[in-house]
C-alpha cells in the first residue's frame, strides 16, 4: 500500500492507494462524520461494488443514489436526484456523502456535498484510472452546461480518497486508456523522471501490472498533491494541470459530452498544445514526437476530430474558464517537465496549428 497526504492545513486529507482498500474500513471509517451516509454511484458501478461498500457500513444509516452513467448526465437536472434523496431521508449537516464511481460521479457528489445545507463532508472512492489520478484529488467539483464544460461548480475538498486498484479490474480498455492521458500529463508538465519511467513501462502498464499501476497512480497523485497544495484555487500554478484541457474541452463540447471521453479529448488537446509550443519555437519537436508516441502506445488519439472547423474550435476555446479579461490563456511547454500558462500565442498561429492537425478551415 502507498499512502500520501494532500497538505492543505486544516483541510488536509489522506489518499490510500492499494488493492482492496474498500475491504479495510479500519483505514477509512474514521473519516465518516456521523451515522448518516449517502452513497452516490451510477448504474454501471452499482451492480459491481455497491453491495461490498454497504457491507462495510453496517453500523451506519445508509441510503444510495444511483445516477445514470455518462458525461451526458453531468448536469443540474441529474444533480437534483442527490438533493431529492438527501431531503427525503432527512439528512442533516452531520451526513457524509460517498462518491463511488468515476469522474462524473465524483464531481457531482462533491458538488452536492458543497451545496447541501451549505456544505457537508464527503469521501471519494474513484472507480476509474482517470478519477484516481486526477478528478478525485484536489477538490474541484461541478457539472456541465450545454454551452461549456464544468462551468457550474465549487472547490470542496474530500475527507479522504480511497484509490482501490482492484476496482480497475472491471474497467473497459477504452476507459483505462483515457485515464492514461492524465497520467502522461504529469510527466509532461512537471516530472521528467516520471515521463521517462512511463516510456520504459508503458507496455506493462497497459497490461495492468499491479505493481506498475500502483506506482503510476502514486506518482500521479504526488504530483497533483504538490501542485494543489501550492495553489488550491487555481490562482496561479495549478493551472498547469490543464495542459491540453482548453483544446480538449472544446472537443468534448462540440462532439457532445461522452462521445469523446475526457481523457481522449485531453490527449488530442495535449498534442495540439505541444504542437503550438513547437510552432512558437518554445519546445523542440523531438519532445512532441516522444509525447505522441507514448500517447499512441496508451491507445489514445493524437489528432482532433475531423468534423470541427477552426472558427468553432476558437469560439469554444474562448468560452473556457481559463479565459481572463478576454485573453485566452493556454498551458504550453518550454521543455519536457516545464509547463507555463501563457496568453502570448497569437490567434492566427493557433488557427494554423489547428489546420495543420486536420481541423477544417
Amino acid at each position: 500500500m502507498k499512502n500520501l497526504e494532500l497538505d492543505l492545513g486544516e483541510r488536509s486529507y489522506p489518499i490510500f492507494i492499494a488493492r482492496d482498500v474498500l475491504g479495510q474500513p479500519n483505514l477509512w471509517a474514521q473519516y465518516i462524520a456521523g451515522r448518516q451516509v449517502c452513497i452516490v454511484t451510477n448504474s454501471t458501478v452499482a451492480p459491481l461494488y455497491l453491495a461490498a461498500l454497504k457491507a462495510q457500513l453496517s453500523d451506519k444509516s445508509v441510503c444510495e443514489v444511483v445516477l445514470p452513467d455518462g458525461e451526458a448526465y453531468k448536469n443540474l437536472a441529474t444533480l437534483e436526484q442527490i438533493f431529492d434523496t438527501l431531503l427525503e431521508k432527512n439528512h442533516n449537516r452531520g451526513t457524509t456523502l460517498i462518491a463511488l464511481g468515476g469522474g462524473v460521479v465524483g464531481d457531482m457528489c462533491g458538488f452536492a456535498a458543497a451545496c447541501y445545507q451549505r456544505g457537508v463532508q464527503f469521501i471519494q472512492i474513484p472507480s476509474t484510472l482517470l478519477s484516481m489520478v486526477d478528478s478525485s484529488v484536489g477538490g474541484k467539483t461541478g457539472v456541465n452546461h450545454p454551452l461549456g464544460k464544468n462551468m457550474i461548480g465549487a472547490f470542496h475538498q474530500p475527507n479522504c480518497v480511497l484509490a482501490d486498484l482492484s476496482l480497475l479490474d472491471t474497467l473497459p480498455e477504452r476507459e483505462f486508456s483515457a485515464g492514461m492521458a492524465e497520467v502522461i500529463k504529469y510527466g509532461l508538465i512537471c516530472d521528467v523522471p516520471f515521463f521517462e519511467w512511463l516510456e520504459a513501462n508503458i507496455a506493462g502498464l497497459m497490461r495492468r501490472d499491479t505493481d506498475l499501476l500502483e506506482e503510476a497512480v502514486y506518482r500521479s497523485c504526488v504530483n497533483k498533491a504538490l501542485v494543489v497544495a501550492e495553489d488550491e484555487r487555481e490562482g496561479g500554478r495549478r493551472a498547469i494541470l490543464n495542459l491540453g484541457h482548453t483544446f480538449g474541452h472544446a472537443i468534448e463540447t462540440a462532439e457532445g459530452y461522452g462521445n469523446w471521453l475526457h481523457g481522449e479529448a485531453v490527449s488530442a488537446g495535449m498534442v495540439l498544445a505541444l504542437s503550438l509550443s513547437v510552432e512558437l519555437e518554445w519546445l523542440s519537436s523531438d519532445i512532441l514526437t516522444r509525447a505522441k508516441s507514448l500517447l499512441q502506445q496508451a491507445g489514445l488519439p493524437v489528432a482532433p476530430p475531423n468534423n470541427m472547423d477552426v472558427d468553432q474550435f476558437l469560439q469554444l476555446m474562448g468560452r473556457d474558464k481559463k479565459v481572463l479579461d478576454g485573453r485566452l490563456r493556454l498551458v504550453l511547454l518550454t521543455g519536457l517537465g516545464e509547463a507555463v500558462v501563457s496568453s502570448q500565442a497569437p490567434e492566427d498561429v493557433i488557427a494554423q496549428v489547428l489546420r495543420d492537425a486536420g481541423v477544417r478551415a
